[in-house]
């Protein structure tokens, strides 16, 4: 017969506990997913409406297009309108799943398990989920969504100028060097733990 688990000392049992402060935060992070889905139905509503002829919809659609500042606002729907209202809407969607790992990953590494095992829609990452692994790939998320912002500066790249350009630029490649080093030191942690268990 196995021993019980000993109980922990008070002290260290409400050290412990006080990681359920960090529950509102999600629950906070989840409310902001709500206002981000509805923010793409208006903006998709919108595009749809604009692509039917409806006024106020394809206003609305060159006011999310236009570049702050610059004078200048689309006339007509083109590829061009269409495309950055896409590229809007893809950089939602890319943000909301970078909501999804922080609020899954993050409650699931430091609140509480979520004995999601045998579920059928488990997210593949969160099988071997921990602090480095969510680090990673919160970067690549944010990789991507430095992308779609700088091709939507490189499609208005008359509307900008150039020190704007190369300063959104450089900032796309400081996410790359910290992503990079941020696996890296992933793989180095890695390699040092599996290093240290063999002998």
């Amino acid at each position: 017969m196995t021993d019980p688990k000993p109980k922990l000392r008070p002290l260290p049992a409400f050290i412990f506990m006080t990681r359920w402060l960090q529950l509102p935060l999600y629950l906070g992070l989840i409310l902001a997913q709500c206002v981000y889905v509805f923010h793409f139905w208006v903006e998709l509503k919108d595009l749809i409406g604009a692509a039917m002829g409806n006024e106020t919809a394809l206003q609305h659609i060159f006011q999310a297009v236009a570049v702050p500042n610059s004078g200048s606002m689309p006339t007509k729907l083109n590829e061009t309108t269409i495309m950055l209202v896409v590229l809007g809407l893809i950089d939602v969607v890319m943000i909301s799943n970078l909501l999804v790992m922080v609020i899954i990953g993050g409650y699931e590494t430091f609140v509480s398990r979520m004995n999601l095992e045998s579920h059928p829609d488990q997210p593949e990452w969160l099988s071997h989920v921990n602090a480095s692994v969510l680090k990673t790939k919160l970067a690549m998320a944010i990789i991507g969504i430095s992308s779609i912002h700088l091709l939507k500066t490189f499609i208005n790249a008359a509307s900008y100028e150039p020190k704007v350009l190369i300063a959104q630029t450089v900032i796309h490649i400081a996410f790359l060097l910290s992503a990079m080093a941020i696996a890296y030191t992933d793989r180095l942690t890695t390699l040092t733990h599996q290093d240290s268990k063999s002998h």
